[in-house]
């Protein structure tokens, strides 16, 4: 039996780590200026992915040109554990997912706000019968820094929680080279680029006065499994507004729906 092999890509239709070469490959065949890499082990695919300086240089190799080298070893997410996040002291943590089945597919957006440590609102939508999983962590993000922007209007400390390596990036590093080479970049055109500027103001506005932190998905942190479910339960439901939950939140309850 062939020992089982783990790919990070890290610029491809969607940047990640998968378990299985026919999912890798349909992430970077014919795709400009791709980067991937095969790793033994599940630790050491998220190790590189998130940032290992030789698992990253060794990645940059593969493309063959050095400025991916060098843009990979630079440009990194930390990723937050449960017992970090708890650890916070901030008034509002917002955290955002987004979903799309099948990739791209029908996609729905959702997000969890805790204020003081307690769970306050849920919301859902953004419903796209025609989406992609990128747009749809966009797009919770998004809604993410609409809602920090009047909690640090209100004089709250804010902590916003996303689970896309790739939506965090967008805006907080990759969009400011960007917009410096008039909104374009080597090796294709930018994906979802009305979305980012737009995001990319808004966060040039705010960055001062929040964070955004990578969590891993579906690895038991509350806030991040509720974004999920009321994702989905924007495809289910084919919400296109962005809607404020409004039913009783029972957390076993919404815990219990099918996950993302």
């Amino acid at each position: 039996m062939a020992q089982k092999k783990w790919y990070v890509v890290w610029q491809g239709r969607t940047p990640g780590i998968y378990q299985d070469w026919a999912t890798c490959k349909s992430q970077v065949d014919g795709f400009a200026g791709a980067r991937y890499k095969s790793f033994p082990t599940r630790a050491e695919a998220e190790s590189a992915y998130s940032g290992s300086p030789g698992a990253t240089a060794a990645a940059g190799a593969k493309s063959g040109t050095a400025q991916a080298k060098s843009a990979s070893t630079r440009q990194t997410v930390k990723t937050y554990t449960a017992a970090e996040i708890a650890d916070m002291s901030v008034d509002t943590a917002i955290y955002t997912d987004g979903g799309c089945e099948p990739n791209p597919g029908e996609a729905g957006s959702g997000m969890a706000v805790y204020r003081d440590g307690q769970i306050s609102e849920l919301w859902f939508g953004l419903y796209n019968p025609r989406g992609t999983n990128n747009t749809a962590e966009l797009n919770a993000l998004f809604q993410a820094l609409v809602l920090a922007a009047e909690e640090v209007a209100a004089k709250r400390t804010v902590v916003v929680f996303c689970d896309s390596k790739y939506s965090i990036q967008c805006v907080t590093q990759w969009a400011v080279n960007w917009q410096k080479k008039g909104w374009k970049k080597a090796g294709g055109e930018i994906k979802n680029l009305e979305l980012i500027k737009e995001m990319f103001a808004l966060y040039q506005e705010l960055k001062s006065q929040i964070k955004i932190l990578h969590v891993n998905g579906h690895v038991g942190v509350e806030g991040n499994e509720l974004a999920d479910r009321m994702s989905i339960k924007a495809i289910a439901e084919q919400t296109t507004d962005f809607n404020r939950y409004t039913q009783e939140i029972n957390l076993k309850e919404i815990l219990a729906l099918r996950a993302g």
